[in-house]
């Protein structure tokens, strides 16, 4: 209060009571101002649903033994503890791939190797043809 007196000086000493309705009258239209803000914004962000599922959440928690994942102030180790498993799940994964990739190539090399000695032998059966006719 003592701020706004000081920024409203001349009025307050001419009507300090209307000064301090005044104040009481702006400090309540803020506050309402900050209401509605903060209602659109749990409105626009559903909030309300998000805070509930946490609620949830923490509900099913109780029920657990194991001690829920909590960083241990060494971003280094936090990082750590949750790439490492999902980098060794993913290389698996890309091994396995490759390895597939792998018999895939093999077997179409395969038959490129077949194909190339087939045409080999139509070319050597071609030129037979050709000399016997001639």
């Amino acid at each position: 209060y003592q701020k706004f007196v000081n920024c409203y000086r001349c009025f307050y000493k001419l009507q300090p009571q209307l000064t301090r309705s005044i104040y009481d009258q702006f400090i309540s239209q803020l506050q309402a101002s900050i209401k509605e803000e903060i209602q659109e914004v749990k409105n626009e962000g559903n909030l309300e649903g998000l805070f509930s599922s946490l609620d949830k959440i923490v509900e099913e928690a109780k029920d657990r033994e194991e001690p829920a994942w909590r960083p241990s102030g060494i971003p280094e180790e936090d990082v750590r503890s949750t790439m490492v498993p999902y980098c060794l799940k993913h290389r698996s994964y890309l091994r396995r791939i490759l390895r597939e990739k792998e018999e895939e190539n093999r077997k179409v090399a395969e038959s490129v190797l077949m194909g190339r000695d087939r045409i080999a032998e139509l070319q050597l059966q071609i030129q037979a043809r050709q000399q016997a006719w001639q």
